[in-house]
């Protein structure tokens, strides 16, 4: 059992290393490693009575690594391009919370 979760692991971790040593070949050789996507962006502003707020903030572009995995920070472009709306969540606070005050 342990040999077999150690070669799993090994497995995914020379898996993962490659892709990054890949997504760096395709950086130092300037073979066009990053992607972008666009989003249409909505703010969702909670406010002090309770109610919630949205904003349509319109389309933005994001940039994304065209890899298997997140690399740099970045979500891979496969899985960044399946969603078209990004929700960002703004609080404007809680007015009965004594800690904020």
């Amino acid at each position: 059992m342990k040999r077999s979760l150690i070669a799993i692991l090994l497995c995914a971790a020379a898996v993962y290393g490659c892709d990054f040593l890949w997504l760096r070949y395709r950086m130092a050789s300037n073979r066009n490693p990053f992607g972008s996507v666009t989003y249409n962006v909505y703010y969702s502003v909670k406010l002090k009575n309770g109610k919630t707020e949205f904003s349509y903030a319109g389309q933005q572009t994001f940039e994304c690594s065209r890899s298997m995995f997140p690399q740099y920070m970045e979500k891979p472009c496969w899985y960044a391009s399946r969603k078209k709306d990004l929700q960002i969540d703004i609080d404007s606070g809680d007015p009965h919370n004594p800690k904020l005050f």
